[in-house]
C-alpha cells in the first residue's frame, strides 16, 4: 500500500471505531482535510484491493482485510510513541507527528522486534490500546470524567484529545495518566467541575472533563 492507502485506512478505522457503523466520504474528507471527490477516488482503490466495502451514496466500512490492515499500521504507531517517550525522553505532546512518519515503515520483523524490546506494551502514552501481531486489543474499561457522579473517585487511563495543546495544558495541571480524580461538584450552570487529582482540588471545564478517560475505583 502507498502512504496514503494506508493513512486512508487509519482514518476510516478510528471512524468506525467511534461510530460503531459505516461512515460517510464527508465524514473521511473532514478527518483527512480533503475533498469528497478525492476520498471517492481512494475507496474506489481500496474497494479493488478488498479493503473496504464500498457503495456509491452509502456508508464504508472496512473488510477483514482492511481491519487487520488499519490495526496494523495503528500498531505500529502506538509502538513508536511508546519508544519516543520511554527510550528518547520525548514528552507525550511531541510523538504523534514523529510516529505518523514512523507508523509507514514495512518491516514486519522490525516492528515485531520493537515490541519485545519494549515489553509487549498493551497502551500508547496516551493510554490507546496497542493491537498485539494479530490484531487483538485488550479492552479496557473506562468512562469519560465528565460522566461521573458525586463522590465518583477513578484513575487516568487516556485522553480523547491527542493534541499538542490539550496534553500541555494537563502537564500544567500537573495531570497524568495514573493519576487519581475525584469528582467533588458540577456547576449546573456551564458543567464545569471541580474534582481533586491527587489530593489538589481544580476547576476544570466540561470541555476538559469530557476529554478526560478514566477507570473507576
Amino acid at each position: 500500500m502507498t502512504f496514503s492507502e494506508e493513512n486512508y485506512l487509519k482514518s476510516i478505522y478510528h471512524l468506525t471505531s467511534v461510530a460503531q457503523a459505516e461512515v460517510s466520504t464527508n465524514a473521511i474528507a473532514e478527518m483527512m482535510e480533503t475533498k469528497a471527490s478525492s476520498v471517492t477516488d481512494m475507496l474506489k482503490k481500496l474497494a479493488d484491493k478488498d479493503l473496504v466495502n464500498y457503495k456509491k451514496y452509502q456508508g464504508v466500512s472496512l473488510t477483514e482485510n482492511g481491519k487487520l490492515a488499519a490495526k496494523m499500521i495503528v500498531r505500529k504507531h502506538r509502538l513508536w510513541e511508546v519508544f519516543l517517550v520511554e527510550k528518547l525522553d520525548f514528552s507525550w505532546d511531541e510523538v504523534h507527528e514523529i510516529a505518523e512518519q514512523l507508523e509507514h515503515i514495512k518491516s514486519e520483523q522490525l516492528i515485531n522486534k520493537l515490541d519485545d524490546f519494549l515489553g509487549n506494551p498493551t497502551e500508547d502514552p496516551h493510554g490507546d490500546p496497542i493491537p498485539d501481531a494479530n490484531g487483538r486489543i485488550v479492552a479496557v474499561e473506562k468512562q469519560l470524567l465528565s460522566d461521573l457522579g458525586q463522590d465518583q473517585k477513578g484513575i487516568c487511563v487516556g485522553v480523547k484529545d491527542t493534541s499538542s495543546a490539550f496534553l500541555k495544558y494537563l502537564d500544567k495541571q500537573e495531570i497524568a495518566l495514573g493519576s487519581t480524580i475525584e469528582f467533588i461538584s458540577r456547576e449546573s450552570f456551564d458543567l464545569s467541575l471541580k474534582i481533586k487529582v491527587d489530593q489538589k482540588e481544580l476547576d476544570i471545564s466540561n470541555k476538559i472533563a469530557s476529554n478526560l478517560y478514566v477507570k473507576l475505583l
